[in-house]
């Protein structure tokens, strides 16, 4: 069976013969050597076009034994914290003369072990797993492979593994603080999806800020959501069925604070004067709804370069444990918050 570098040289030989050069002028002209004469470099490139020949990519890195690329692997593109945070992420990588390798999983793990797949197949220098949720089996194969990596809120390093964790503690109490000097004493909370590891760090981190700031932590005030508008949007249709009802709702990320706005609007209820509402990860679209969301944001290029550093840290050192970075948030307030209405104040 011929190895990929075989089958690589194979390949440019017969470009080569095809062309009637050498493969080594076939090799400058895929890789852009300003070596070959401009004339020469045409003709080869129009055979390249005939023959509808496709470089591969891991040539460089069986060559040089590593392929400048890091590999990003999230959960759901659809999101804009995700795009926001590709973009970032990409910009610093070129500042470094490196290339991004995207895949997603759309929370599915057979998706998850097909994208771990081919980042083993492009030979990328790391991969930082935004896909929290998953089986440790899933992405083995990159331990195996000793390609370092870098979990997002997993809360957990090892060895080969860095990990980078917003801080939802310091994010929650600095929104909840915020809603208590303005009068707001009964507060609720739409959470993420049940049994997934970063929904109960969020929620955990909800209930010690109320307790931080002196406040009780009411069951009923809870419903759970999807990350989405329309699980935010459920969620507080759920919530306003309750008899009593709290004057504030603090939510999981941005996405469901959007739908948390949409679904009080239809209900007639005014913001912030009936109510307030607080997100969370600082989304560009949180200036652009009515009313403008107060919510924590969390910077994209400071997430992007914590996980460069970390990823970094973890290919130097891949015989080791990783190293843990923590991501603070800054509160953000706009009109979507105000002061609590005067009869459901104590």
């Amino acid at each position: 069976m011929k190895t990929v570098r075989e089958s690589v040289r194979l390949n440019q030989r017969f470009v080569a013969k095809k062309a009637g050069v050498s493969s080594a002028t076939v090799s400058r002209v895929i890789n852009g050597s300003p070596a070959v004469k401009e004339e020469t470099a045409k003709h080869v490139r129009r055979i390249l076009e005939e023959l509808d020949f496709i470089p591969n990519p891991i040539a460089t890195a069986l060559k040089y034994g590593r392929s400048k690329t890091y590999g990003v692997i999230i959960p759901d593109i659809t999101n804009p914290f995700f795009p926001e945070f590709l973009r970032s992420f990409e910009e610093a990588l070129v500042e470094n003369d490196f290339e991004l390798q995207l895949a997603t999983t759309e929370a599915s793990e057979p998706k998850l072990v097909n994208s771990v797949r081919r980042m083993i197949m492009r030979q990328v220098d790391g991969v930082v797993v935004m896909a929290s949720e998953y089986e440790t089996r899933a992405i083995e194969p990159l331990f195996n492979h000793q390609i370092p990596i870098v979990t997002v809120d997993r809360r957990r390093v090892e060895v080969g593994s860095s990990d980078v964790a917003i801080d939802f503690e310091d994010g929650y109490r600095k929104a909840v603080q915020h809603l208590r000097e303005l009068g707001h004493e009964r507060i609720g909370f739409i959470g993420g999806l049940v049994g997934i590891h970063t929904s109960e760090v969020r929620l955990n981190a909800f209930r010690q800020a109320l307790e931080f700031a002196g406040l009780k932590y009411e069951p009923k005030f809870l419903r759970t959501g999807d990350y989405r508008v329309a699980g935010g949007d459920a969620a507080t249709r759920s919530l306003l069925k309750e008899s009593r009802l709290p004057t504030a709702i603090v939510t999981v990320n941005d996405l469901s604070a959007f739908g948390v706005l949409r679904a009080l609007h239809a209900s007639g209820i005014e913001i912030p004067r009936q109510m307030s509402v607080v997100g969370f990860d600082g989304i560009q679209l949180t200036s652009a709804v009515y009313p403008a969301l107060t919510t924590v944001h969390v910077p994209a290029r400071d997430l992007a370069q914590a996980c460069i550093k970390a990823l970094d840290f973890s290919r130097a050192n891949v015989s080791k444990r990783g190293m843990q970075i923590s991501v603070r948030g800054s509160l953000v307030v706009r009109e979507s918050t105000g002061v609590a209405p005067k009869r459901n104040r104590g």
